[in-house]
């Protein structure tokens, strides 16, 4: 694997996970944003072996700085760990490669600054707050989660979370800005093309496109009035009786991400929550209770316990009503009937979707959908969501699925959907006109490649960057060794 593909691969794993899920943090020392304090010699279990025994170590060294920024050899030992524990592959990836992606960070970081890309404070905490709450969730509580990280308290916790994200938040401003405007001309596209020898144009795997139409059990008005009810029971007791919202959400919520929480979230207008929620959340003063409103998740009441300038700290009970077994009979039956009709040539797979499913990301598409990677109708088989693939695989050319139950992953209602292959593509080599959008994006990366690749050479002249004498051996991608 030459330098590019393994310092690309080690930039896919730099993650919260990446950055934080070693059990082994007690091995290694913290990442440290800021110029460390010297490190006493301390053990460390021995990486090969970390499980097994242990040895004294060497005072932790300073492998490189760039800027302001100190990268330490316990923050290289540690990254490799983190990587191993996501599973990634870790037989191509070299200490040099893994200090030289760790160094490209930081110089992107250093020249935000430089450069008064501002991340504040507000957002940098609420990002570390939603991964808190995730981790929490994922785990049971949030000494579990203390416990798992190796952390004494919640505030060191949160601290070590505000240096690694606010870095992260900085070095991918500053990309944003290296290539955020960039954009390639079909004239661009075609050149690319050209360029590209004949033996080595690329071969797109075998694709298929798929629609679909989706019914979703209608949910009876007397079960949702069941529910705004009880939302209003539950909304009167706290108003009237001072009874504990916290504890009526753990009583009654049915929201798994914060029901062990008391239903607390914390939230900015950035968090990825739905509209719906998003909207009468900022609506709310603080201290006041939301009247019950519906979502895709079921109905919910709010609580603002505090606001924080643009964050919001808040509590909520979700209750789904209660979907009849028969009305999810009913949707299957419906569909079943819509695929008998477009079996027989009542109408076309296309002309059903419009007028008949409930998807309406999908239905004024004929019921194609979009691959999300990249927003384009074609889904490449190696590449496919498992579940969609295994829905699929044995369609034959014009067969329509029999309805399948889905559950929803974000928690929503189950619904029934009919799938179709429309169009299969075999495997190939790279055909201009018809794999036009592959070939832009192509384009597009290798413009951009050529931009950092660019913004890397003059800034890493125009920089203090010293690499420690073991590390100057190293085959780097960037000249991180000045002569």
């Amino acid at each position: 694997m030459n330098a590019r593909n393994s310092t690309l691969l080690i930039a896919l794993f730099f993650t919260l996970g990446g950055m934080l899920s070693a059990q082994q943090r007690d091995q290694v020392g913290d990442t440290q944003i800021e110029p460390p304090q010297p490190v006493l010699e301390t053990d460390r279990a021995v990486y090969k072996d970390s499980l097994k025994k242990k040895e004294k170590v060497k005072l932790d060294g300073i492998a490189a700085v760039v800027g302001d920024y100190v990268i330490l050899d316990s923050d290289v030992a540690k990254t490799l760990i983190d990587l191993e524990n996501q599973g990634a592959s870790t037989k191509d990836i070299t200490h040099c490669s893994l200090l030289g992606k760790l160094m490209e960070d930081r110089l992107y970081a250093h020249q935000a600054v430089q450069d008064s890309i501002l991340v504040s404070d507000d957002e940098v905490n609420a990002t570390g707050d939603r991964q808190i709450q995730q981790l929490v969730s994922q785990v049971g509580s949030m000494e579990k989660v203390l416990e798992f990280y190796n952390k004494e308290d919640v505030e060191s916790f949160r601290e070590e979370l505000f240096n690694i994200n606010k870095l992260r938040m900085l070095s991918e401003k500053m990309q944003q800005k290296i290539i955020g405007e960039i954009q390639v001309t079909p004239e661009e596209v075609r050149q690319f093309f050209n360029r590209i020898p004949e033996d080595e144009k690329p071969v797109f795997g075998a694709e298929l496109e798929i629609a679909q139409i989706v019914k979703e059990p209608e949910i009876p008005e007397e079960e949702k009035q069941k529910v705004i009810d009880k939302l209003n029971e539950i909304k009167a007791d706290v108003e009237d009786n001072d009874a504990s919202f916290s504890v009526k959400a753990i009583l009654y919520s049915q929201d798994p991400g914060s029901k062990s929480k008391g239903g607390f979230y914390s939230m900015t207008r950035q968090t990825p929550f739905v509209k719906e929620f998003k909207d009468v959340a900022f609506s709310l003063r603080e201290g006041e209770i939301s009247e019950p409103f519906e979502t895709v998740f079921g109905f919910h009441i709010i609580y603002i316990e505090k606001i924080r300038g643009q964050e919001l700290d808040l509590r909520h009970i979700l209750i789904q009503p209660e979907i009849p077994q028969k009305a999810i009979e009913a949707a299957k039956q419906e569909l079943d009937t819509i695929r008998q009709h477009i079996l027989e040539g009542k109408y076309t797979f296309a002309e059903a979707a419009l007028n008949f499913s409930d998807e309406k990301e999908t239905k004024f598409d004929g019921g194609l959908l979009r691959n999300p990677t990249n927003f384009d109708s074609r889904f490449e088989l190696t590449k496919m969501d498992p579940t969609l693939y295994n829905q699929v695989r044995d369609l034959k050319d014009n067969e329509i699925s029999n309805p399948i139950l889905e559950t929803d992953p974000r928690g929503g209602p189950p619904k029934y959907k009919i799938l179709k292959v429309t169009n299969r593509y075999d495997e190939h080599e790279a055909d201009f006109a018809k794999d036009y959008l592959k070939i832009q994006e192509l384009a597009l990366r290798e413009k951009q490649f050529k931009a950092i690749r660019k913004w890397m050479d003059t800034h890493i002249e125009d920089t203090y960057i010293s690499v420690n004498a073991e590390n100057r051996d190293c085959e780097f991608q960037n000249n991180w060794v000045k002569d």
